[in-house]
């Protein structure tokens, strides 16, 4: 079988099926072949989903972490690597109750992001709102696209 690709706008982008399920879906094809369900491993498999968009100004950042708390997210920048981390605790739950489904995720989790050189970390805004947390990294000014002209090479 060959590669299927997909266009992104003008350039080709490799389409992996299976992942494309995955993310869809939200469904890991190997949770379901653990033999059995061990509650420390449920637990390391929260996940918040990113959104990462470059503008001409600034890297931005949304995750979505609903029921988490600001003083449990971390977020830490070394070089021009940016790392947020944090945890959702589970609600105690009372041994008098029955529980029927249990689909929630709990843990903690940490997401790395690698960005170019030119990210001003020193002005960085963040903002945990509505279950959203909005990260804006500016780029310095020497960091801003420029665009170059080009010369056809002829002496006039």
């Amino acid at each position: 079988m060959s590669d299927l690709i997909k266009k992104n706008g003008n350039a080709p982008v490799e389409w992996n099926p299976l992942r494309a399920m995955r993310d869809l879906l939200r469904w890991d094809p190997f949770r379901e072949m653990a033999p059995f369900a061990v509650p420390e491993l449920e637990a390391a498999t929260f996940a918040p989903s990113f959104e990462v968009v470059e503008t001409k100004d600034a890297f931005l950042f949304k995750a979505d972490v609903p029921g988490i708390k600001q003083e449990d997210i971390e977020i830490t920048a070394t070089g021009n690597r940016l790392r947020i981390a944090g945890k959702r605790e589970q609600e105690h739950e009372s041994k008098h109750d029955t529980i029927y489904t249990y689909e929630r995720q709990y843990g903690s989790f940490s997401r790395s992001f690698t960005l170019p050189d030119g990210a001003d970390f020193e002005h960085a805004k963040s903002e945990l709102k509505d279950g959203v947390l909005t990260l804006a990294v500016p780029k310095t000014s020497g960091a801003q696209t420029k665009k170059i002209a080009i010369s056809t090479g002829h002496k006039s």
